[in-house]
């Protein structure tokens, strides 16, 4: 088993790549818990709503942190932690590093308290691996224009720039703890890639 973390901007193919993964590890008989942030539990998943809705009361950048760390404690005591202790595999869809990238390098916030309150939020809870699709902004929101965007997905290019800026200096930081993969890739070969990683760590 292992818990493992997709991270990347919006339109990067994080929801493609965990699902095939999941298959893979369904047809192989292993126990999979599928999750995300903001969100993963009924609370988190409320809050989700006020944190992504486009209108009415939009909450600051320190207010934002401190929802998405909210989320973050109810969902680690009740699903990772419960995850971890039955041995279960964990696809996670964002999670610590998403707030870094979004909060100090999208909203410019000190990073310093950011690092706090993830550890905080989480209780020490790290996964064994961040998998960053790593893509242009400008591909990202090609890829989304048929959809219907939330709040962060509005933002302005510059915004995405900074958010996958700091998304690889994370990576380029702690080399052991991040696979980065080029999203302009298939899906399949971005797939391929992900379980040669998975295999040399004998997992």
């Amino acid at each position: 088993m292992a818990f493992l973390v997709f991270e990347g901007i919006d339109g990067a193919g994080k929801s493609t790549l965990i699902s095939s993964l999941q298959q893979r590890l369904l047809e192989q008989k292993q126990e999979v818990v599928i999750t995300r942030e903001p969100g993963g539990t009924p609370l988190g998943e409320a809050l989700r709503q006020l944190l992504l809705k486009t209108d009415g009361d939009i909450p600051v950048p320190r207010a934002e942190l401190l929802l998405y760390e909210a989320i973050r404690a109810q969902h680690v005591e009740r699903v990772i932690k419960p995850a971890l202790q039955k041995k279960q595999w964990i696809l996670c869809d964002r999670y610590t590093s998403s707030t870094l990238a979004f909060q100090a390098g999208g909203r410019e916030l000190d990073s310093q308290p950011i690092q706090w309150l993830n550890f905080f939020a989480t209780d020490g809870v790290e996964p064994n691996l961040f998998i960053l699709l790593d893509l242009p902004p400008t591909e990202g929101q090609n890829r989304m224009q048929a959809r219907e965007k939330d709040r962060f997905e509005i933002e302005e290019l510059s915004f995405h720039e900074r958010v996958r800026n700091y998304y690889l200096k994370l990576a380029s930081e702690k080399p052991n703890q991040w696979l980065v993969l080029n999203a302009l890739q298939s899906p399949q070969s971005l797939f391929e890639q992900l379980l040669h990683h998975l295999e040399k760590q004998s997992w």
